[in-house]
């Protein structure tokens, strides 16, 4: 170690800037997503559906979701028809994640979407969205990270990392993931 380079000092982070709403609406969040989205023991998913509506999730038809998710600011969500939330998923959007139609998050999926300046001494907060486009498939276990960009019907399998971007039919394996071959869809 060279006490000569600069070194990162965690008493001057200053993440201010980041107003990602109300503080009064974030703290009613923390507690309907604690004792509704992500409780295990409440079955009904038209209950946590209603809950992502009413605090600003822009909530397509036939959403299925599981038990034991947890959604950091719905207010910055947007899911679109007929898509798949698996239990224990964990949708940590400081910025937007947008799901197009048909979009399946398999259990214990993990989307982030921000990150730390690693580069900066003050360790600096970065958020960028996530898309998901149409029939995109993320296995279980697997993360997705911020500015990620997962083209149509994109699969991303079980514990691999996507750490860029996806393109469409795409079956990506591994960490950092890449790409294995291209997703055959059968009549």
């Amino acid at each position: 170690m060279n006490d000569n380079q600069p070194q990162v000092d965690l008493s001057r982070y200053d993440n201010s800037w980041y107003k990602p709403g109300n503080g009064f609406k974030r703290l009613l969040w923390y507690f309907c997503n604690l004792l509704v989205v992500r409780n295990r023991y409440q079955p009904f998913g038209f209950v946590r559906k209603f809950f992502l509506r009413l605090f600003g999730a822009k909530v397509g038809k036939g959403l299925v979701i599981k038990p034991g998710v947890n959604i950091k600011y719905p207010w910055f969500l947007e899911i679109g028809n007929h898509c798949w939330i698996g239990e224990g998923v964990w949708i940590d959007n400081l910025s937007r994640v947008t799901m197009g139609d048909h979009v399946c998050l398999s259990q214990g999926a993990l989307l982030l979407t921000g990150n730390h300046n690693y580069k900066s001494k003050t360790f600096d907060l970065i958020t960028t969205g996530i898309s998901l486009d149409k029939g995109v498939w993320i296995g279980a276990r697997a993360t997705v990270t911020a500015g990620v960009q997962a083209g149509d019907h994109a699969v991303l399998t079980a514990g691999s990392i996507a750490t860029s971007d996806l393109k469409p039919y795409g079956i990506y394996q591994g960490n950092p993931a890449a790409m294995v071959k291209e997703r055959i869809i059968a009549e």
